[in-house]
């Protein structure tokens, strides 16, 4: 495998079963060997990816006092902005070399929650900066459930299982950008090697190379979509709930060539979260004598905020 295999959500929509099941073997297979594939036919168009990009563009290129006017203490990186450097992988000192914002959810009237999740932060400066985010935030979340719809089935569950977890969801959408590199780095690469922590990760194309997956036999290899495809990924949340059934692969994204150093690169990854009182406890579809119980029982909230501990975004 010289890169991640590419599915179509076309396959899993159809009123074919044949086509259905297509798509189940292959994202199946495709998670359960390397934790990476892309899929296309997904509900983004393309005006609103390349909307969404610019809106972007045009935050990171604020002046940094109006950035920074944006990044809201007490909220652990949870909505808003955050700066320069001040995330970095589990295990590392040095912080990436990124800056990023966060749109989150905004539940229905009807969700019940049993948390409270912090209100979106508006950006005055940008008119559709939060309504071209907010729809990119739906429509990912729309394509996140039919994917998690076709793992229920891989794993032998009823394929609506996730659906009651993710809908009302802690997800983040966060559009990531990667500045130009004046001076050699000290240590730090633009994201460390790291796994996912929540249930699936969507990631639309990135303005420029560098994401790499970690293969089972040790390889690094490019993780490069066709235009227009997202890159989707196992999260450490859905490993644990599927006892490593499915598999949560270790990425990062390497600083590009010297000679590129002059160029930035923008990427914006959707991390599909369950509400935090979904138990991630291994499911009995995926524990057996030959695969027995590999981990505690834990909630999805109390995961989430160890991990975001580990990562510097928590005290």
């Amino acid at each position: 495998m010289i890169n991640i295999p590419s599915v179509d959500l076309a396959d899993f929509l159809s009123e074919d079963p044949n086509r259905k099941q297509k798509f189940v073997n292959e994202i199946g297979k495709a998670y359960s060997e390397i934790g990476f594939a892309s899929v296309k036919n997904h509900f983004l168009s393309d005006d609103l990816m390349d909307n969404l990009y610019k809106e972007i563009k045009q935050f990171f290129e604020l002046p940094e006092p109006v950035k920074n006017s944006y990044e809201i203490e007490g909220l652990s990186g949870q909505r808003g902005y955050i700066s320069f450097g001040k995330e970095h992988a589990k295990g590392k000192k040095e912080g990436d070399l990124k800056e990023f914002w966060h749109f989150g959810q905004e539940p229905s009237p009807d969700a019940n929650l049993t948390e409270e999740y912090p209100e979106n932060i508006k950006v005055k400066e940008l008119p559709n900066f939060n309504a071209t985010g907010r729809e990119a935030y739906q429509l990912l979340e729309k394509t996140g459930i039919y994917v998690l719809r076709a793992l229920s089935l891989y794993i032998g569950l009823e394929e609506t299982y996730f659906d009651y977890w993710v809908s009302n969801g802690n997800s983040i959408l966060r559009p990531i950008h990667y500045p130009p590199i004046s001076e050699e780095p000290k240590g730090a690469v633009r994201a460390g090697a790291h796994g996912d922590i929540n249930l699936i990760t969507l990631l639309m194309g990135a303005s420029a190379g560098g994401l790499q997956v970690l293969r089972h036999d040790g390889e690094w290899i490019e993780a490069k979509p066709a235009e227009g495809e997202l890159v989707v990924n196992v999260g450490d949340m859905l490993e644990r709930h599927t006892n490593n059934k499915l598999r949560s692969t270790i990425h990062r994204v390497v600083n590009p060539p010297k000679e590129e150093w002059g160029t930035a690169r923008y990427s914006i990854p959707f991390f599909m979260h369950p509400r935090g009182e979904m138990k991630l406890d291994c499911l009995n579809e995926c524990v057996s004598e030959k695969q027995p119980k590999g981990f505690d029982d834990i909630t999805a909230g109390v995961f989430l905020n160890q991990r975001l501990a580990e990562i510097g975004l928590k005290k």
